[in-house]
């Protein structure tokens, strides 16, 4: 079972129409909500009357902030109203919500609902949102500061005087869009239990039955979340968006309720990859030693916190990138503002620090006159390196494997005629990563499984219950060859139970490449035991098995020392672009992307997680440009928010696996999901600076931003 590339199971339903998306579940009969959306960055309510709304014909209520048990909620902190009563602090903010017999009559009736609103200054920039006369997006902290993470390691600012170098650096990354693609939507009742059941799409069953519970003045007990099949996420569906407005009012009405969020609602309401801004400065010595990293990063929470606490402590720990530097000074700072709150997406920080920390390494090779590789080579992180807290890394540094085995395949690739014009310029870039998998500094870490095992002399039907959310990514079928293994059973044996969490016990999130390692090692064991009950003539034989990962800890509030994970990946990439310069069109003719991942489960949907990741890391590194203009969304759709399609996509991708183990992960596995996006940007940017002679230092490079590089203002 390990290492074969068996067919996805859920394949051909998708691919016919016949699975069940949470839009798919809604049947005659059910009530139809409408979110009454603030459509302002910031203001106060003054006014708000239903009256009109609820007597348009079909209308069955108006829930506004008065008829929320507990009016608050969040992932990390709960600081962000499930519908708003007195202040609305982004154009996503929910004022109120109509209930309707259908979507028709819905929508017209919350364009009824009189909303009055006086205007609050908007904060738009995150710097700015530090400074001492800036409006306050949430008055009673005292400060839009949400979270600030420092590092030090050694004495960064004497170490930088006595460097032979030192390069100043400053660069900016975007927002980006999930652009899942089902928008948000489900159903929700009561049932003959008086249990609230919430059909929908999520990351983490039991997390939004917390928060649901907690909205609702509920046990959790009395609140199911199931999963129907979910049409992508990438971080897009951790935090909670239509789910606890499905619970609200399929509670207080006691009817079934339905919603689904059109694309700009979706794209307007949930939350965004952080734009962070980072300065910086790197000292080497002659020799290619890298001595000291002095660098601040900013990043944009938007108006509530999400999970900006996490991600901007990501950011702080890769500015330095994977390699191994003795004097540190990083201020990394997640603010609140009035643009789209902030939260999880693929690579949670690490994109956004690698792109500098990267780009960095290599500048600093060009000024000494040193080759970039062996510029890597001197400053990797090895076995029992320590990172940037004090401590050695986690077992299993394989980032100098990674480039190696790149720089091979580079080597076996025969150059591609030259371009056809010229002015077209074609080069290779390199880049390196590192991404932690699972939870981090401290939060806890666990998956539980159960499984069953069924039979009279043989094994007939292994069942194997554990939350876990298939979000595209395959974990289902992962965990199904896990179990299969583990018992010496076919996989038609193994029947799994993952999307109910009534049903089904707690593994954690969706997210931080996690599940492969957390969920599949609680499966493996749980396995196992269950083998041995069977073995030792128990039948039925059943075991629960925790799984808790090596523990992690929080940085030292004095010295920040500490442990921040307990597993990393690494991965190395080159990339051939080429750029038109006179368009400023960048295009990419082809991709070595090397992740080592301890041991592939099915290498088939390694290959397709690394080939996915890299088509969203070209949009977020090309096109993807979401913008904001003073608190509004200025790319509200996909026609003017660009998003890779199949013409952009270069013709050769080249994925290699590397299978060294991991000592945690089932036979040897550990997540890969998220790494293959983290080198691409800065790959992309020594690639076109090798075309080019120009540095891009602001994502996404789009064509007029490289145009602008290559012939400045007053050249």
């Amino acid at each position: 079972m390990i290492g074969t590339s068996l067919p996805r199971p859920d394949a051909t339903a998708k691919v016919t129409g016949a699975t069940r998306y949470p839009g798919d579940l809604i049947e005659p009969g059910m009530l139809h909500l409408k979110v009454v959306f603030a459509q302002r960055p910031h203001a106060r309510i003054v006014r708000l009357e239903t009256a009109v709304a609820l007597a348009y014909p079909g209308v069955v209520a108006v829930l506004t902030a008065a008829d929320v048990p507990h009016n608050a909620y969040g992932l990390v902190e709960p600081d962000q109203p499930v519908l708003c009563g007195e202040v609305v602090r982004f154009v996503g903010d929910r004022v109120a919500l109509v209930v309707a017999t259908s979507r028709e009559v819905a929508e017209v009736a919350a364009g009824l609902v009189e909303v009055a609103y006086e205007d609050l200054p908007v904060l738009a920039d995150a710097a700015l949102a530090l400074t001492s006369d800036a409006p306050l997006i949430h008055p009673e902290r005292g400060t839009n500061l949400l979270y600030h993470c420092p590092i030090r390691k050694g004495d960064a600012e004497a170490a930088l005087a006595t460097a032979d170098l030192v390069l100043e650096g400053e660069f900016s990354t975007a927002w980006q869009e999930h652009a899942f693609l089902q928008p948000e939507a489900g159903i929700a009742y009561v049932d003959a239990d008086d249990r609230v059941i919430i059909h929908t799409a999520g990351q983490w069953l039991h997390e939004d039955r917390r928060q649901i519970a907690e909205v609702l003045g509920l046990p959790e007990a009395q609140v199911v979340i199931r999963y129907a099949a979910i049409g992508g996420a990438f971080g897009g569906r951790e935090d909670l968006s239509v789910q606890h407005l499905l619970a609200l009012a399929a509670w207080k009405l006691r009817q079934p309720v339905a919603i689904v969020w059109s694309r700009a609602e979706s794209v307007m309401a949930h939350h965004k990859r952080h734009p962070v801004t980072i300065r910086c400065r790197w000292g080497a010595m002659r020799d290619g030693r890298i001595v000291a990293v002095s660098a601040t990063a900013i990043g944009d929470g938007g108006a509530y916190a999400s999970t900006s606490q996490e991600v901007i402590k990501c950011v702080a720990l890769f500015l330095t990138g994977c390699y191994e530097v003795p004097n540190i000074h990083v201020d990394a700072y997640a603010v609140y503002t009035n643009n789209l709150p902030a939260g999880a997406f693929r690579g949670f920080g690490a994109p956004q620090a690698q792109f500098a920390s990267e780009v960095m390494v290599t500048r600093l090779a060009h000024a000494l006159g040193r080759d970039p590789v062996a510029m890597r080579r001197i400053n990797l992180y090895r076995e029992g390196s320590l990172e940037p807290t004090q401590q050695p890394l986690p077992a299993g540094v394989s980032v100098r494997a990674c480039l190696d085995t790149c720089l091979t395949t580079l080597a076996t690739l025969p150059a591609l005629p030259p371009p056809a014009a010229p002015h077209l310029k074609r080069a290779w870039g390199l880049a390196c990563g590192i991404k932690n998998l699972g939870y981090s500094f401290g939060f806890p870490e666990q998956a539980t499984a159960t499984v069953e095992l069924h039979g009279s002399t043989t094994i007939e039907q292994a069942i194997v219950r554990i939350g876990a959310a298939d979000v595209g990514q395959g974990a289902h079928l992962i965990l199904r060859q896990i179990a299969a293994e583990a018992l010496n059973v076919s996989l038609e044996t193994v029947q799994l139970i993952a999307e109910d969490s009534a049903e089904a016990p707690n593994a954690g999130s969706a997210s931080a490449s996690r599940l492969t390692l957390m969920a599949g090692r609680a499966v493996h064991d749980a396995a196992l035991g269950a083998l041995r009950e069977w073995q030792n003539e128990e039948r039925p034989a059943c075991v629960t098995v925790q799984y808790r990962a090596p523990a992690t800890t929080p940085l030292d509030a004095t010295t920040t020392a500490g442990k921040p994970n307990y597993a990393y990946g690494y991965a190395a990439q080159a990339v051939e672009v080429e750029v038109d310069i006179i368009t400023g069109l960048v295009r990419i003719v082809r991709i070595i992307s090397v992740h080592d991942v301890g041991r592939a489960i099915n290498r088939q949907q390694v290959e397709g997680q690394i080939e996915g990741a890299l088509a969203q890391a070209l949009g977020y590194t090309l096109m993807e440009h979401f913008q904001m203009r003073e608190g509004r969304v200025a790319t509200p759709g996909l026609s003017t928010y660009l998003i890779p399609t199949i013409l952009d996509t270069p013709p050769e991708i080249i994925p290699v696996i590397l299978e060294l183990a991991d000592p945690e992960g089932p036979y040897g596995a550990r997540g890969m999901a998220e790494l293959p996006l983290i080198p691409f940007a800065p790959a992309v940017a020594d690639a076109i600076h090798n075309a080019t002679g120009v540095w891009l230092s602001d994502l996404p490079f789009t064509p007029e931003r490289v145009v602008l590089a290559l012939h400045p203002p007053g050249s």
